[in-house]
C-alpha cells in the first residue's frame, strides 16, 4: 500500500469515528434511567467481552504474552485505559447532566491539544492551510472558553485526556493492532468497571435488571457503540499524521452542539454561536485544504515522474 492510499485509508476510518461519536448524545440519553458511573462500567465490561470474543475466535492472543514481557508497552496500554475511561466518564456525566454544549466545547479544544501535541512532541509538519485553520480554530477556542465566564472543567478535562489518548494511540499503533490494544486497554480498567457495578449492586442501585429488556440489551450495547468508533480512530491514528487526526475531530463537535440544542434543547447564547462560527471558517479552509491533497495526490500517481507543482 502506498503511502498517500493509507493516509487516505486512515482518513476514512477517522470521519468514520468522529462521526460516530458525534451521534453519542442520543445514545446515553436512551439509557436513562441508568446513571454516569453504571453506563461507563458496563461500557468497560463489554467492550472487553466484544474485543476478548474476537481474540478467541481468531486466535490472537499471543500478543497479551509480548505485552506483559515488556513494562514500558504494558504502562502505555494502562495508561492509555485509564486515559479514555476518565474521558468516558466526563462525558457520559455531561451528557445526562445536560452540559451537552460543555463536552461539545471540550472536543472543539480537543484538536487543538491533539495538533500541539503532534507538533511539539512527534515534530509533524502543518501546510499553510492547515496552519490558518488551527489559528482561527485557536482563537475561536480562547473566546468560547472566556465567553463561559468560568473554567470549563469539563472542557478541559475531555479535551487533555484525549488529546493525550491519541498521542498513546499513535505510538502504540506501531507495536499492537486496533483490536489489540482496545482489548488490553479495556483489561487493564477492568477492575474498575466490575468495582462500580459490584457498589451498585450492593446499594440497589443498578438498573441493568428490572427495567426491561430493551433497557437491558442498550446496556449490553455499549461494547458495540464503544469498541466500533475506537477501533475506527486506532485504524486511523496509526495511519495518518496526528495533526491530521486533530484536525478531523471537528466533526465530532459540530454534530454534539447541533444534536444539544435542536434535539436536547439545551441553550446556546448568541455571543457563544459566535465563537461556534469562527470554528465552520477554520473546518472550511481545512476542508478545501484536505480537497487540494487528494487532488495533489491523484496528479502524483498518474504522472509519478512529472507531479504538477
Amino acid at each position: 500500500m502506498t503511502k498517500a492510499s493509507r493516509h487516505q485509508e486512515g482518513t476514512i476510518y477517522g470521519f468514520l469515528a468522529y462521526l460516530i461519536w458525534g451521534a453519542f448524545p442520543l445514545y446515553f440519553n436512551a439509557l436513562h434511567p441508568a446513571g454516569p458511573w453504571e453506563i461507563l462500567a458496563h461500557r468497560i465490561v463489554w467492550t472487553l467481552v466484544l474485543c476478548g470474543g474476537i481474540l478467541l475466535i481468531t486466535r490472537d492472543l499471543k500478543w497479551l504474552v509480548t505485552l506483559v514481557r515488556h513494562p514500558k508497552r504494558l504502562a502505555g496500554v494502562t495508561l492509555a485505559g485509564v486515559l479514555i475511561a476518565t474521558n468516558w466518564g466526563v462525558y457520559i456525566w455531561a451528557v445526562i447532566s445536560g452540559h451537552v454544549t460543555e463536552a461539545a466545547l471540550g472536543y472543539f479544544l480537543n484538536p487543538l491539544v491533539t495538533v500541539a501535541l503532534g507538533v511539539v512532541i512527534l515534530g509533524e509538519k502543518l501546510r499553510r492551510m492547515q496552519w490558518v485553520a488551527v489559528v482561527i480554530g485557536t482563537v475561536a477556542a480562547i473566546y468560547l472558553t472566556f465567553d463561559y465566564g468560568t473554567p470549563p472543567w469539563i472542557s478541559l478535562i475531555l479535551a487533555f485526556s484525549f488529546g493525550t489518548y491519541s498521542l498513546l494511540k499513535n505510538r502504540l499503533g506501531i507495536s499492537l493492532s486496533a483490536l489489540q490494544s482496545l482489548a488490553g486497554e479495556s483489561l487493564m480498567i477492568l477492575p474498575v468497571g466490575i468495582g462500580i457495578l459490584v457498589w451498585l449492586s450492593v446499594h440497589e442501585e443498578t438498573t441493568f435488571v428490572g427495567y426491561g429488556t430493551g433497557h437491558m440489551l442498550l446496556l449490553l450495547s455499549t461494547g458495540v457503540a464503544t469498541a466500533v468508533p475506537l477501533l475506527f480512530f486506532a485504524a486511523a491514528a496509526s495511519r495518518i499524521p496526528l495533526s491530521t487526526v486533530g484536525l478531523l475531530q471537528f466533526l465530532t463537535p459540530i454534530l454534539q452542539l447541533l444534536t444539544g440544542v435542536f434535539l436536547l434543547g439545551e441553550t446556546v447564547p448568541l455571543t457563544r454561536w459566535a465563537g461556534f462560527a469562527m470554528v465552520w471558517v477554520a473546518l472550511v479552509i481545512l476542508s478545501l485544504d484536505m480537497l487540494g491533497q487528494v487532488q495533489r495526490s491523484r496528479r502524483i500517481r498518474r504522472d509519478p515522474v512529472h507531479p504538477a507543482p
